[in-house]
């Protein structure tokens, strides 16, 4: 006899769908339905005008108006035995049985129904029973009773298993996940292809990092000397600088358990959620020691904890604060767990999460240098098939101010481009292009303007050319175009220099060049316009900034209501008289029409050379650093040869 090969598995439960309950559910609706009926035979339907027919004929025996709403008509023995009523047949599971009723109907209002008989009955000499009668559907009762509370734990169990992420089956496990943590965890079974050589730049980030994964992969050097390891790491830094990157690279790098999740993971509706799942995170993280733990955007949970909630709407997010607080440096914590956040503002984090012990080290992950930019380009490029002797020199002179992730960008967008063009590879203006894409917007060649309009653009960004030149330490001009990108008309392109430190004269030389445009409106036409908006923006920002942040005005003196905390923004009461006010607001004013009088001043002695520029812009609506050379000659103060980067298209 042939024997069964299949496993029997004795231990193993049948799955409990969450389905069956809304399977319940249907199968009660019908059941209700099924029993709303007298019995489990039912009556053939009929009409108020046939039964009017039938009881003037004399056909009925008697009417039974059941619940106020609905009639069951008996028919007199020699009427049943007509062919009319014969033929027909009841409508029901079971035949109709000797106590059951031959026809059944509802009706409207009782006391029209009861006229309507009596009349029929004293026209006709009939002596028709009319009897009421009450029915109790005691299952229907019932099932109506409970029907409810089934709908609301159907509705209950099913956002529990949406919540806890789980599809179908196992719904009894499923319910109580929601105060599990919600971690990723990469260890040695898990492919994690990103490692510290795919992180250009951030040397000194990097070092930091890896420093940290050295600790749990070799602690006894560090521990015996009597040092103790780390507790934490905050990575700190602009958006797009690479904190995450360099977590998934201590992921790839670390032997040791890896547990990654975002700070709003652990935000949810429910009460008291987020601090179980902190306490479950640091359990798992403990039994699998030693181990990390990635927070990534830290301030979903870590924000300074207010002094005065009268509402009680932070109290989740405080509680799970709270929480992380204790396992971090509490009474009973465990060393071997070292836990990496990252973060855009740690000027908005409690305090008590940014102290010795739990944190230890801040790393600040800052805009690359040139140098910098120059290793993140190679790491992009190396998936592109670009041009042979690509500069990536160049590249990076072109990109200041460009995070690693931006950087990316104009690696992809320019391979985007030089498809577009039906190139074979990426090359130079394929790359200018895609910072001029990125910096200024999409090329809008289409948008219509006036001859008058177009003038005054070019005049415009002449100016900001001609004064640039003229300064020396404004920035070098790039390019200038008067086609529409984005939101603006026209503009120019500078490559400023990367400073650490900024004087007087290099922010005023800036400021003068940027109100060039507007200074040339009014030099060519005796008349401005609105094309000015981000010129002045800008420069009111910048002498702002001069006066109240940097003190580097003679009338306010060294002074600064700069509050790097970021309180300042909570508090609704300035930090000084309003003299000083007053005097504020004149001396940015004066800074800023001081400068715009030198701008008027240097184009109306270069007035001639402003309007061929210009009329060079109108004619090819793109110039570039030989166009102005040809017109102004060399310029005295100008960079070095070797940070000149511009070619024409």
């Amino acid at each position: 006899m042939a024997k069964d090969n299949k496993k029997i598995e004795p231990n193993k439960k049948p799955k409990f769908s969450a389905y069956w309950i809304y399977a319940i559910i249907i199968v009660g609706f019908l059941a209700l339905n099924f029993l709303g009926g007298s019995g489990w035979g039912s009556a053939p339907k009929t009409t108020p005008s046939d039964f009017q027919s039938f009881l003037s004929n004399g056909e009925v025996e008697k009417v039974v108006i059941l619940n106020r709403r609905e009639a069951k008509v008996f028919l007199t023995p020699e009427a049943k035995a007509l062919e009319k009523h014969k033929n027909k047949k009841p409508k029901s599971i079971l035949p109709v049985g000797p106590g059951e009723p031959d026809y059944q109907f509802e009706f409207g209002d009782l006391q029209n129904f009861e006229n309507e008989i009596a009349k029929v009955k004293e026209d006709n000499g009939l002596d028709t029973q009319v009897i009421y009668d009450t029915e109790n559907n005691f299952w229907g009762e019932i099932f109506v009773t409970l029907l409810p509370f089934a709908l609301i734990i159907g509705v209950w169990i099913f956002i529990m298993r949406r919540m806890s992420g789980g599809a179908g089956g196992g719904a009894g496990g499923q319910i109580f996940n929601i105060g599990k943590s919600k971690a990723k965890l990469f260890d040695q079974n898990t492919e994690v292809k990103v490692s510290f050589e795919n992180v250009a730049g951030l040397e000194g980030a990097k070092e930091e990092v890896q420093e940290i994964v050295d600790f749990l992969k070799n602690p006894e050097k560090y521990t015996s000397l009597g040092g103790k390891i780390p507790k934490g790491a905050l990575l700190v830094g602009p958006p797009g600088t690479g904190k995450t990157l360099l977590a998934k690279a201590v992921a790839g790098e670390a032997k040791v358990p890896f547990f990654s999740l975002s700070g709003s993971d652990f935000v949810e509706m429910f009460v008291g959620v987020g601090a179980s799942r902190v306490r479950d995170l640091f359990k798992q993280a403990k039994e699998k020691s030693p181990a990390i733990i990635f927070i990534d955007e830290i301030d979903a949970i870590g924000r300074a904890r207010g002094k005065s909630n009268f509402s009680g709407s932070n109290d989740e997010r405080e509680n799970t604060l709270n929480q992380l607080l204790t396992e971090m440096d509490g009474f009973g914590t465990n060393t071997n767990v070292i836990v990496i956040a990252a973060t855009n503002r740690a000027d908005v984090l409690d305090k008590a999460l940014m102290r010795a012990g739990r944190f230890d080290r801040q790393i600040y992950v800052d805009l690359p240098d040139v140098r910098e930019r120059k290793e993140i380009f190679e790491v992009h490029l190396k998936p592109l098939k670009k041009v042979e002797g690509l500069d990536t020199d160049f590249l990076s002179k072109q990109t200041p101010g460009f995070s690693g992730a931006d950087i990316a960008n104009v690696c992809n967008e320019a391979a985007l481009i030089a498809a577009r063009k039906g190139n074979k590879a990426v090359g130079k203006q394929d790359f200018l292009d895609a910072v001029d894409r990125i910096v200024g917007g999409l090329e809008k060649k289409n948008k219509i303007i006036t001859p008058e309009e177009k003038r005054a653009i070019a005049f415009h960004e002449a100016g900001h050319a001609t004064v640039s030149w003229m300064l020396e330490h404004a920035a070098p001009l790039v390019k200038v175009t008067i086609v529409p990108r984005g939101q603006s008309l026209g503009a120019a392109w500078y490559l400023p220099e990367e400073r650490l430190i900024v004087r007087p004269n290099q922010m005023l030389d800036e400021m003068c060049a940027a109100l060039g445009g507007r200074a040339a409106e009014k030099v060519m036409f005796d008349e401005i316009s609105t094309g000015a908006l981000s010129d002045l923006e800008k420069v009111t920002k910048q002498a702002r900034a001069m006066v109240t942040v940097y003190g580097l005005n003679d009338k306010v003196g060294n002074l600064t209501y700069y509050d790097s905390s970021g309180q300042s923004e909570y508090n609704f009461t300035k930090p000084y008289s309003e003299q000083t006010s007053e005097l504020i607001d004149k001396e940015i004013s004066n800074i800023i029409e001081t400068q715009y009088q030198r701008a008027i001043e240097l184009l109306e002695n270069n007035k001639d050379k402003l309007t061929q520029l210009a009329e060079v812009l109108l004619e090819k609506e793109v110039i570039f650093k030989d166009n102005l050379e040809k017109i102004f000659g060399e310029r005295p103060f100008g960079k070095k040869e070797e940070e000149t980067v511009v070619e024409p298209s």
